[in-house]
């Protein structure tokens, strides 16, 4: 079997990838024809965009003088539904008010315009992020193929943007290390998915980046309590909870998304506790590998892609969308610098595991009851993992 995987040629692996990237490009195109009449709704009540009217409707409303209404979930929900069609599904507005800031372009265009702007600038800032890790037409090629772009497209969800700050800013982060850390502070939208970005830069002794980090994401921060209040920040926090209970710890709805270790646990019958100290631990040991990596001398490409496994391994929230930064993890471990540090069966194991995440993920888990994603995440992990160890015991010196 390993022979064979080795035989297959890269022309070949190519010639795939623009396969899938037609079908994906014709299926997208199909999806967007699911909406009858004037209404931007399909039978199911799924607006087209998906999840981008959330993004949307909520910085209309933050720059029209009601970003009262954003966490207001009745007002929040009848305006959706004043833009994209009565009957639209439960979309509640789950992030920081600092993301009010950072989509404000977006409403500024009418939502179907401001739709287009939002996938095309993403995917851009993305490829453009990747063109870093690995320049030419591979990067492109990859920028197109990566699975995990189609399904955050077909969500109407912000994957890429969080691929082009945390992988573009990992890629920085040698020459301008400032500007790095500026880009993991825009994060702040997301801080489950920037776990241990604190704990590499400290290990990694990275003072400016974590200068430019806690300036950008102060600077945020700054701009919500003087144009909306700090009113917003307490309604955000009641959100918070309520969506905790009904998306993480219910999970009824989207669990077959989730590729976490806490929801892992949950399906295999653990109770809330247990789950998260299952999830605890597993984030523990991500936590001190990823530390180890970057306090050591380890290089480049395989510190990084341990920050990235680890921190998907670390936070107990995490869809299927938000892998499309695991396209920077194959950059990295495929490259000269990383083959020359890591076996290279390894390196194509852990970097197909992480592209095929997003088709597998939900389809094993409705055939199984169980989301697998976090095995393939972990598996991938430990293979990079094992390449520090390797290197370690290389490196030591031998006992006389």
């Amino acid at each position: 079997m390993w022979q064979l995987s080795m035989a297959i040629s890269p022309g070949f692996i190519k010639r795939l990838a623009w396969i899938w990237v037609a079908i994906a490009a014709a299926t997208y195109a199909l999806d967007m024809l699911r909406t009858k009449g004037t209404s931007l709704l399909d039978p199911a009540g799924r607006p087209l965009g998906d999840d981008f009217v959330n993004y949307w409707a909520g910085a209309f409303l933050a720059w029209h003088g009601r970003a009262a209404e954003v966490y207001n979930w009745p007002a929040y929900h009848a305006f959706q539904e004043s833009i994209v069609g009565a009957g639209l599904d439960p979309y509640l507005y789950s992030y920081p008010p600092i993301l009010l800031i950072l989509t404000a372009p977006f409403a500024a265009l009418p939502y179907l315009p401001g739709l287009a702007t939002w996938l095309i600038a993403s995917w851009f800032a993305f490829y453009r992020a990747l063109r870093l890790a690995m320049p030419g037409r591979d990067g492109l090629l990859l920028a197109l193929a990566t699975p995990a772009v189609f399904v955050n497209a077909y969500g109407g969800q912000n994957g890429t943007w969080t691929a082009a700050l945390f992988g573009g800013g990992l890629c920085l982060i040698e020459r301008r290390p400032f500007v790095a850390g500026a880009l993991f502070g825009l994060m702040t939208y997301k801080p489950h998915l920037g776990l241990l970005i604190p704990v590499a830069l400290l290990a990694g002794r990275q003072w400016w980046a974590i200068a430019g980090a806690v300036t950008s994401a102060g600077a945020l921060l700054l701009a919500t309590l003087l144009m909306f209040g700090p009113d917003i920040w307490r309604d955000y926090s009641n959100i918070v909870s309520v969506m905790r209970t009904a998306i993480l710890e219910d999970g009824t709805m989207s669990w077959h998304r989730m590729v976490s270790v806490f929801m892992f646990a949950r399906r295999l019958g653990a109770d809330m506790q247990a789950a998260y100290a299952i999830q605890a631990a597993v984030g523990f040991i991500a936590a001190g590998v990823v530390a180890f990596a970057w306090l050591r001398d380890v290089p480049a490409p395989i510190r990084k892609s341990l920050l990235v496994l680890g921190t998907l391994l670390a936070t107990p929230y995490l869809q299927d969308y938000d892998t499309v930064v695991c396209a920077f993890v194959v950059a990295w471990l495929m490259s000269a610098e990383g083959l020359a540090r890591m076996p290279r069966r390894h390196a194509m194991i852990a970097s197909a595991l992480v592209l095929a995440l997003p088709l597998l993920n939900a389809t094993l888990a409705q055939v199984t009851g169980l989301p697998l994603g976090c095995l393939l995440i972990a598996t991938a992990f430990t293979l990079t993992a094992m390449t520090v160890r390797a290197k370690q015991a290389a490196t030591a010196p031998a006992v006389r």
